[in-house]
């Protein structure tokens, strides 16, 4: 094969990938775009709760010294 077909082929084979990855990212972009639009509108729904959380002086006084007595007795073995 000669040099300039090679090249011309490579060329090719450029020109071709960028192709593919520009309308890649140009459908990506129309797709978000779209979806933040359609996303507005559930915006002004009603907010889903919140998990109550834990306080951290909530653990009984009775667990913390089972665990302690545990944990004493795992150490001493």
């Amino acid at each position: 094969m000669e040099v300039s077909s090679l090249l011309l082929e490579a060329a090719n084979l450029m020109l071709t990938g960028m192709v593919v990855v520009f309308v890649f990212l140009s459908i990506l972009i129309i797709t978000i775009k779209t979806m933040s639009k359609l996303l507005v509108n559930f915006q002004d729904a009603q907010p889903v709760p919140a998990k109550p959380t834990l306080k951290t002086n909530s653990v009984p006084s009775s667990h913390v010294a089972a665990i302690a007595a545990a944990v004493k007795q795992y150490r001493s073995k």
